[in-house]
């Protein structure tokens, strides 16, 4: 069950502490000030206190008078022990800067005990259903590092998404229709003809990888030559069906060892089976959105904001690219989804205009529709820029990159960045045991906390149960930081959920572990006073099942030895 968060508690305490003196100083009425937001920040530099409000600036129209002279009938007037205030002091045009008495921090570690695993997650989303696409490449060859990014980002948001109370449903959109599909099966077909002894050419703009080799090898040993006595028909159906099936398993075995699961794979060949394509240029027509012209099929998007109509049906009778995309996101809205976010890859920044155009031509509401740019990643090693891997002398994939620095690494370094800026990605820096590394920076902070409980059980000492805590022995400035900063992830998940911005945890755990790294080579936590002790590992406790936390929500292990 979750229970309030102490930092909110306070806070709320302390907004409703400067109401009241407000309205006791008579500087707004009840009314007047329903009409404001109080707000509170957390000042950058700790020697303004702990909270600071402007709230005095903006009762100046109000009260007709200076906000240093607000700010200082409101001092006269605030219930200083009703928010555990020590002291309130005005700083420069009538800033209030409040330091609280640290003991508003202690219930953090209860709260934390208490959830455990579901520590920082929040209600915002209300259950709310929203549709993650995102990866959705092409079934005709490896994954490579801009998928792993929009891979790596896309499961992290949805992670975040759920933490924050969102019901999250994670979707894979397979291009299996179309010449790409036409090509891998001619590849393919020629390859096992080859494979026979037979003269067989390879399509134009066919697949030569050695993988395609390797399914026509794999299918003489299965079939021999018994394909050939079917006809031309059958046989490139059953080609079509045999290399989607062998390239979507790759895919698939690749996500998984990436961590990354979805819950719906969405077939495009569907969408022509069930009559959905059709369906969907049919409604645009009867809702006077398309025209004819140059015996081609258009739809009317720069009604909508787009630079240019778009066409849907060529003059040869065969569908646009963008034909099955409109199907696709109009069997999305018809789903009921309240929130649909596209994850595309940088060379589709051109294409939202035109995709939420088409939604609106429909009659569905495009700001249900978020489409987040995962921009390029830049590998680099020995301070040169990579294009090839060593290994295949090709270009480097996905799976090159887990073989070569592990998928902690880049989980971590693929999400700790906003998707939409382009990524440098140092191989060298991501497998050293170094804390200019920040994966292994963090991860050495869990690792740190589960050699200290160890050396503890060692000794003979218990880790005291949440309840048995002696809290009051925390008072080191270096522990207040710490507790200050685990209290504040239910905040930053909620602020990570609403902007789609799952990097805004990773610096969150980069600052966690940075406080807790600061705290070991300052404070000794095995000491002679047993309870001191026991707070400190209390502490820590929590600290532990923070770190674990955050980095589940990015798909990153937290080890307990390094």
């Amino acid at each position: 069950m979750l229970t309030q968060n102490p930092l909110e508690q306070v806070n709320q305490a302390v907004k409703e502490a400067l109401a009241e003196a407000i309205t006791a100083a008579g500087l707004a009425s009840s009314e007047e000030l329903s009409a404001i937001t109080i707000a509170l920040e957390v000042p950058k530099d700790k020697a303004h206190g702990d909270l600071a409000t402007n709230a005095a600036m903006q009762l100046t129209r109000i009260a007709k008078k200076n906000p240093r002279q607000i700010a200082e009938a409101i001092l006269n007037h605030l219930d200083y022990g009703k928010a555990s205030i020590e002291k309130a002091e005005i700083a420069g045009p009538g800033f209030i800067n409040f330091t609280l008495g640290k003991s508003y921090l202690y219930p953090v570690i209860a709260k934390v005990y208490a959830e455990g695993e579901n520590y920082g997650r929040v209600q915002i989303g209300g259950g709310q259903k929203v549709q993650v696409e995102f990866v959705s490449a092409n079934p005709t060859g490896s994954l490579h590092l801009g998928h792993a990014r929009g891979a790596a980002v896309g499961d992290a948001l949805c992670n975040v998404l759920d933490f924050a109370g969102y019901e999250v449903t994670r979707e894979y959109y397979i291009n299996d229709a179309g010449n790409q599909i036409a090509n891998l099966s001619k590849s393919i077909e020629a390859r096992y003809l080859q494979e026979l002894g037979q003269d067989a050419e390879m399509p134009e703009d066919g697949y030569f990888g050695e993988d395609i080799k390797g399914f026509a090898k794999e299918l003489v040993a299965e079939q021999g030559d018994t394909l050939l006595s079917r006809n031309p028909g059958e046989r490139a159906a059953f080609f079509r069906k045999y290399g989607l099936e062998k390239e979507l398993d790759k895919i698939k075995r690749d996500l998984t060892r990436f961590r990354v699961h979805f819950d719906v794979w969405f077939s495009e060949t569907s969408l022509y089976d069930n009559g959905q394509v059709e369906a969907s240029l049919e409604e645009l027509r009867a809702k006077g959105q398309t025209y004819e012209q140059d015996g081609a099929t258009w739809l009317r998007t720069t009604e909508y904001g787009d630079d240019k109509d778009r066409v849907l049906v060529k003059n040869d009778g065969t569908y646009t690219y963008m034909t099955p995309d409109v199907a696709y996101h109009r069997n999305k809205f018809n789903r009921g989804f309240g929130r649909m976010i596209n994850i595309f890859g940088a060379d589709h920044h051109g294409y939202i205009p035109r995709l939420k155009a088409a939604m609106e031509a429909l009659g569905n509401d495009p700001e249900k529709l978020t489409v987040l740019i995962a921009q390029m990643v830049s590998l680099f090693q020995d301070g040169e820029k990579v294009k090839m891997s060593k290994r295949t002398g090709k270009a480097v994939t996905m799976v090159d990159l887990m073989d070569e620095v592990g998928v902690d690494a880049i989980r971590y370094f693929f999400t700790m960045r906003s998707m939409d800026s382009h990524l440098d990605f140092d191989m060298d820096l991501a497998i050293s045991t170094s804390n200019e590394n920040p994966v292994y920076y963090v991860q050495y902070a869990h690792a740190r906390i589960c050699s200290i409980f160890r050396q503890a059980e060692e000794q003979g000492i218990a880790v005291p149960a949440a309840d048995s805590i002696p809290l009051h022995k925390l008072t080191a400035e270096h522990e207040y930081d710490l507790l200050r900063k685990i209290g504040e992830l239910p905040e930053e998940i909620a602020t990570a959920a609403a902007g789609f911005a799952p990097h805004r945890i990773v610096r969150y755990v980069y600052e966690l572990a940075a406080l807790l790294h600061s705290y070991y080579k300052a404070e000794r936590v095995i000491t002679e006073d047993a309870e001191q002790t026991a707070a400190r590992l209390g502490l820590l406790g929590a600290v532990r099942t923070t770190i674990a936390n955050v980095l589940k929500l990015i798909g990153v292990e937290a080890p307990e030895r390094m």
